[in-house]
């Protein structure tokens, strides 16, 4: 896995470097071809019906998910959303596993992590893998990689030195909350926000100097802002994205070989490219690396 900090194929072009999607009839493995009625705006690739789920609803594949995530889901309620890297995702194994449509389900971060959430076959929302999680969640093969960035109002003075010092807010239960917590240990707690929309408003408003999150999502964020705020920094720890199905799912292994077969036939490089180029609108390797020996 190439890290998001050291590729900007990784970033731009999806997780693995794969060879281009090739096109030809719509039901041709590789092939490509857009269904508007069914997936929204999305493309879809690959054989449709390959692969077999037993899915929560009938005929369709339900995801849960976190609204709004620009350039990973583009619409601010599940009837709306039309395209976007996860939900454009969702659509394409929807499309291998012969699935008629995607049903998107809007629900807390928080419960979902932690297994509350129920009636769904997999949850795409920048999901962070880790050890703890999988006690009541399973996870599917890496899709994506992220660090940790810092987003602050444009002219601010918080740097990788004074961050320490910084009124810091983090967004519950997430990775970044956690490395905050636990590497980087402010002078001043950090304040915790319900959302990462909640989060990103008090840094808008003042309430915090600095919020440090998933530097993918924050620098979505920042486009959105039109220049207000600015990721000034990102500390590299390695982290990577996954599907997240419930416990015991017994479409995990079937899932996993769609996800596999979708990095190696190029169809998450064009997802990268499609959505999230744009979506973030700078190139996420120009950002500075922080350090945490730099801090003061």
């Amino acid at each position: 896995m190439h890290r998001i900090t050291r590729s900007t194929t990784l970033a731009l072009c999806g997780v693995l470097l794969a060879a281009t999607t090739a096109c030809g009839s719509n039901d041709a493995p590789g092939s490509a071809s857009k269904n508007g009625s069914a997936y929204g705006d999305c493309e879809v690739s690959g054989k449709r019906g390959e692969f077999k789920l037993t899915p929560a609803t009938a005929g369709a594949l339900t995801v849960e998910t976190n609204l709004p995530a620009p350039g990973w889901w583009n619409g601010d309620t599940p009837q709306t959303v039309k395209s976007g890297y996860e939900y454009c995702m969702a659509a394409n194994i929807a499309h291998r596993a012969g699935l008629d449509r995607v049903n998107v389900k809007n629900v807390s971060f928080d419960a979902l992590v932690a297994g509350k959430t129920k009636d769904f076959d997999l949850a795409l929302l920048e999901i962070t893998i880790t050890e703890e999680r999988k006690k009541v969640v399973d996870f599917s093969p890496p899709y994506f990689s992220a660090d940790q960035g810092v987003l602050v109002k444009a002219g601010s003075k918080v740097d990788a030195r004074s961050i320490r010092d910084a009124r810091i807010g983090v967004s519950l239960g997430t990775t970044g909350a956690l490395f905050v917590q636990e590497q980087l240990k402010p002078s001043h707690p950090a304040k915790v926000f319900q959302s990462n929309q909640d989060m990103v408003a008090a840094l808008a408003a003042g309430q915090v100097d600095a919020v440090v999150a998933d530097a993918s999502i924050l620098l979505a964020q920042a486009k959105q802002t039109g220049g207000v705020l600015k990721v000034v920094g990102q500390y590299d720890t390695g982290e990577t994205y996954g599907a997240l199905y419930p416990k015991g799912s017994a479409n995990r292994a079937t899932l996993d070989r769609i996800i596999r077969q979708m990095a190696a036939d190029g169809t998450l490089d064009r997802l990268a490219r499609t959505h999230l180029a744009e979506a973030f609108g700078t190139d996420p390797t120009k950002v500075p690396h922080f350090t945490l020996g730099a801090a003061s």
